[in-house]
Order: C-alpha cells, then structure tokens, then sequence
C-alpha cells in the first residue's frame, strides 16, 4: 500500500551533508596555517574527548545555560588543542574563531550521494519538506552555501527549538509547521536512534539511512531502510 504521506522532515548531518574530511585533519591544516604542528589523529581523539564533556556540561549548545553556541564552539575548539598540548591563548583564539567561521562555508561539507536529486524530485511531488536537526544556528547559512535551503519550507535546529532529538518536542513542532498528522509525515535520518526511533515514537513514519561507519543496527525492516538517499521515492511510492 503506497503511504499517503504529506509531510517529509530531513536529518542533514550525515544524511544530505557531510564533512569533506574528518575534524582532525580540518583542524590540522588549522593549526598549519599558524606555524602548529599537531597530528590529525592526536587532534581527532581530543575533539572527542572535548565535545564529549562539553555536551555532557552545556548540552544542545549551552542553551538554556547562557552560553551562545558561538561561544560553545569556540570552547570546544580551544579545549581540542590544549588537550593536544597547544596552550598558546592568542593562537587558540584565532583558529578557533577561523574554524567557526569555516564550518559555516559550503567548503567543508559535501553532499551525499543522491540528495539533491531526491530533495527535488521529492518537492517536484508536492511534498511539504522540513529539517529537523541537533544542529547550531549556522545551519540555515550551510544549507543556503550548500545550495539545498530551497527546497525546504522550514528549518529547525535542537538550538532554535531548545529539543534536541529524540526529544518528541522538536518533531511535534515540525508537524505543527507542517501541518499534518504524524500518520502523513516521515522522517529521513541517518541515527537509529536520535532520528529512527525517536520519529516513530511520535507516530512519525521513518527511514533509515544506513551508512557503511554504522557498524551493527538494531533490527528495522528492510522497507524501512534506505541503502541510499536515490532508494527513498521507490519505497514511499511502492
């Protein structure tokens, strides 16, 4: 039976954009471009460990806690070189502040394979489209770099809503937005269960993009998941 859907709500990090080369390299060449030499794999396992206690202390971004996510950021950036064994405060300002701002351009991200096809040829089929992701305010201004802003009818990121998946909260607000019942609505993400799960909790139905790094998922029927963003049409419309 066709699913009688109206609504679409899309994941973006790592389902329609992803970074063109792992944080510890971007943050490398960073460091490089100061005269710092620091071992991408060093500065991989440090940004872990650093974003990992600032979500645990300051979660979605510091809202709620009178941190702007600029400054989240920009914490978490300086906190991945001291841990590296960067202590420079002059410099530890500047590449933080340059790698916030690098990560707004269409420079560091990529789109994954099929999503602009899909993004449009679902618009083409009256599909109302929205972005519900655990993402920061910069994301309208990667959306439009990335030229994929167009084809949504709303934005909402865990910063903005204050909800960050699998808070049922940011998905009742895309259904507010988008005016329909979860019955006609489905969400399209890559995390079992941030996006998956937690958009049928809400009545939601869902697929699961699956990527190769996901290693073992929780059982999802096969008509459920997506081996790429080009399978999506063929599974709603069948």
């Amino acid at each position: 039976a066709m699913l009688r859907l109206r609504l679409l709500t899309w994941d973006v990090k790592d389902t329609l954009l992803r970074m063109r080369q792992p944080v510890g390299e971007s943050y490398a060449a960073e460091a490089r471009a100061y005269g710092v030499q620091v071992q991408p794999e060093a500065l991989a396992r440090s940004f872990g460990e650093a974003y990992g206690e600032q979500s645990r202390q300051f979660p979605n971004y510091g809202r709620g806690q009178g941190l702007s996510s600029r400054q989240w950021w920009v914490d978490v950036v300086k906190q991945t070189f001291r841990l590296s064994g960067v202590h420079e405060e002059k410099v530890l300002t500047l590449m933080a502040e340059k790698l916030y701002q690098d990560f707004c351009s269409a420079g560091n991200w990529e789109l994954l394979p099929g999503a602009s096809e899909t993004l449009r040829q679902c618009r083409q089929r009256g599909f109302r489209m929205g972005v519900v992701s655990n993402f920061d305010q910069r994301l309208e201004t990667i959306l439009c770099q990335c030229n994929l802003r167009h084809h949504f009818d709303f934005v909402l990121t865990s910063e903005a809503t204050g909800f960050a998946k699998p808070d049922g909260r940011i998905f009742q607000q895309a259904l507010g937005l988008g005016g329909v019942p979860p019955g006609q609505a489905a969400h399209v993400g890559d995390d079992y269960s941030r996006d998956y799960r937690a958009a049928r909790a809400v009545g939601m139905h869902s697929f699961l993009l699956c990527t190769a790094q996901q290693g073992e998922q929780p059982e999802v029927p096969p008509e459920h998941v997506l081996p790429t963003l080009s399978h999506l049409l063929a599974l709603i419309e069948k």
